[in-house]
């Protein structure tokens, strides 16, 4: 048995036509003249579980043009960006830190037709900030492999995975096939190829700070994108205080661990904008969310999109009314990042101002003066160097 799964991964490493032809020759003429029937409907499962992943990525597609890639040139061939075909997709990583607008700014990310989308890759890191060494390296490894579409060495993440089915449900693409079977779902031999069919990648980090980040951005042969989302720390604090696995981590709940954080992304933003002005954006939050249609506009052509339909029939559905619990991302969008305002009382945000003073004057946030300024107080200023 082991030797005819280790084959089938050989297998799976090969391109597409190879990977079939020889994976039907497989059935279709047992080795020791019988091959497990087990192995055979995985095998059938996966060829065609592709194949109708192909298919679906073509009606996506169909009729669908790109801005441009990220150097500017005009995109005509689909098949430049597929791996199966040899090609480089289009990457993209939304870093930023939990409840800071993550979900539903990758969600919206994620409405661009054919995308894969990588959530979370970290979850099994639980509730850590990964500043530096001892996890830099091996974090930045998992992301790598995600972006390469290789799973085989990410049994910790699929395991993990396989008993917590969220890190692939928002992967919307992936998680319908998961559901047609479920028993190829968690397997490395299914996830490579699938991965492999897709020309849009999209994953966001929440567990991870910036400044770990630029080894990507300098690596020409990944074609990715970052975007830093930052959130007022006082909107990010209080919408916390909903989650049961915040109070016990003080990543989670300390003002001044989230407030340093800010700061030191803000210095790497400074930073990457100067060095990497095509494939480097920072965003607040709060900007997004007040003018949904026209910045998220900007923000995919920063990408390299136009605003396709599927992204203004999710915007409309998702930013016009309050909907479902906490991690629910439809939301009336203009006043959602500002719920704080009212569910805080002004010494809950005095306390977090004190600490955060400087991170909130580097990312454009007002300070409220008292209990009658905090109930009128718009928080968002001009941020010079991003706005």
């Amino acid at each position: 048995m082991k030797w005819l799964l280790s084959g089938f991964y050989s297998i799976c490493m090969l391109s597409v036509t190879a990977q079939a032809q020889l994976l039907e020759q497989w059935i279709e003429e047992p080795i020791d003249n019988e091959i497990p029937l087990q192995i055979r409907n995985t095998t059938a499962d996966i060829l065609n579980t592709l194949d109708d992943q192909r298919d679906e990525n073509r009606k996506e597609l169909d009729g669908f043009t790109l801005r441009t890639d990220s150097y500017g040139s005009r995109i005509r061939n689909f098949s430049k960006l597929i791996p199966e075909s040899g090609g480089t997709p289009m990457r993209n990583i939304l870093v930023t830190t939990w409840r800071s607008g993550s979900t539903f700014v990758a969600d919206v990310i994620n409405s661009i037709p054919a995308n894969f989308y990588h959530y979370e890759p970290l979850l099994n890191y639980e509730i850590v900030q990964i500043r530096g060494p001892p996890l830099a390296e091996e974090a930045m490894n998992i992301i790598r492999n995600l972006l390469a579409c290789n799973y085989a060495p990410l049994d910790e993440y699929l395991e993990y995975g396989s008993e917590h089915s969220w890190l692939f449900t928002h992967n919307v693409r992936l998680w319908e096939q998961c559901q047609r079977r479920p028993q190829i779902c968690w397997m490395p031999e299914f996830l490579t190829p699938f991965c492999k069919l897709f020309p849009f990648q999209s994953m966001k980090v929440v567990r991870m700070r910036l400044s770990l980040f630029e080894e990507l951005l300098e690596d020409k042969r990944l074609n990715v994108k970052i975007v830093y989302l930052v959130r007022d720390p006082r909107g990010t604090l209080q919408s916390r205080t909903h989650r049961e696995w915040c109070p016990e981590n003080s990543d989670c709940y300390d003002p001044l661990r989230l407030c340093s954080d800010l700061i030191s992304d803000y210095s790497a933003a400074v930073r990457f904008r100067q060095k990497f002005p095509k494939t480097f954006k920072a965003v607040r939050y709060e900007d997004l969310s007040s003018e949904p249609y026209e910045r998220f506009e900007e923000l995919l052509h920063f990408l390299g999109f136009n605003m396709h339909p599927n992204v203004m029939k999710f915007l409309d559905s998702h930013t016009k009314v309050n909907y479902g619990g906490v991690s629910s991302t439809y939301r009336d969008s203009k006043s959602a990042p500002f719920h704080w305002r009212q569910d805080l009382t002004f010494e809950e945000v005095d306390r977090i101002q004190r600490t955060c003073k400087p991170a909130m004057k580097l990312w454009g946030y007002a300070m409220a003066h008292n209990h009658s300024h905090l109930k009128y107080l718009n928080p968002i200023l001009p941020a010079s160097e991003f706005s």
